[in-house]
C-alpha cells in the first residue's frame, strides 16, 4: 500500500508531465486529503510560509488574490493579514480542507475572505480574474495559470519542505513551463527547508 507521501509525488510528477492524467488521480488524491484535514496542520510545521512571505516582499496585490490548493486556509489568511485590502479567495479540491478553513474564518475577515471547492486544472473564474495567484505545496496547472492570472500580476509557488515536499516541482520545470505562457521576471527564494519561485505575467 503506498503511503500519501509518495503517492502525492507520484501524482505531482506524472501529472506535471501529462496533465490529462489528472482526471485518473483527481478522485483519490480528493479523498485522501479529506482525510488528513482534521490533522493537517500537525504536519507542515512552522517553516511553512518562510519562503513564501520572502516572494511575497515587495509583491502588490492590487485586488483579487487567490490561493490555489488552500488547505486548512493558512496562507489564505497570511495573505488576508498582508494585503489589508484584497478580497481573497482560497481553493481547494478536498471539501474537507475547505470546511476546516472556513471553521477559522473570523467575522472580521468573512467579509473579503471566502473559500471554495474547486479543481484547479479548470476553475470558474473569468481570464485574467486574479492580481496574485500563489500554490503552496500544490500542482500547477500551467494552462490554468496561465489564463486566470492578470497582465502584470504575479503568481508566486511555495515548497514548504523545498524538494523533500512531497507535492514539489523543481523551479527550472516551471520557469521552462511558464516562460512559454507568457511569464517572466523570475525569482528563486529559500528559506530554509522552505523554497518559492515568483513570476509575473506579460
Amino acid at each position: 500500500m503506498i503511503d500519501s507521501r509518495r503517492f502525492a509525488r507520484l501524482v505531482t510528477d506524472t501529472v506535471v508531465r501529462q496533465p490529462w492524467l489528472w482526471r485518473i488521480f483527481r478522485g483519490r488524491l480528493r479523498s485522501m486529503f479529506d482525510g488528513l484535514a482534521p490533522t493537517w496542520e500537525t504536519r507542515i510545521g512552522p517553516h511553512h510560509l518562510g519562503a513564501l512571505e520572502l516572494a511575497l516582499d515587495g509583491a502588490p496585490a492590487l485586488g483579487n488574490v487567490l490561493d490555489l490548493g488552500t488547505g486548512t486556509g493558512v496562507v489564505a489568511l497570511a495573505l488576508a493579514d498582508l494585503y489589508p485590502q484584497a478580497e481573497v479567495v482560497g481553493v481547494d479540491l478536498s471539501p474537507g480542507m475547505v470546511e476546516e478553513a472556513r471553521q477559522k474564518l473570523s467575522p472580521e475577515l468573512a467579509g473579503r475572505v471566502r473559500f471554495e471547492v474547486g479543481d484547479a486544472s479548470g476553475l470558474a473564474y473569468p481570464d485574467g480574474a486574479f492580481d496574485l495567484v500563489v500554490l503552496s505545496n500544490m500542482i500547477p496547472f500551467y494552462d490554468e495559470l496561465a489564463r486566470i492570472v492578470a497582465r502584470g500580476g504575479t503568481l508566486v509557488f511555495s515548497f514548504s519542505r523545498g524538494a523533500e515536499t512531497p507535492i514539489y516541482v523543481p523551479p527550472e520545470r516551471s520557469r521552462e513551463e511558464l516562460g512559454r505562457r507568457g511569464f517572466s521576471e523570475f525569482a528563486e527564494f529559500s528559506a530554509d527547508p522552505a523554497t518559492a519561485l515568483r513570476a509575473t505575467r506579460e
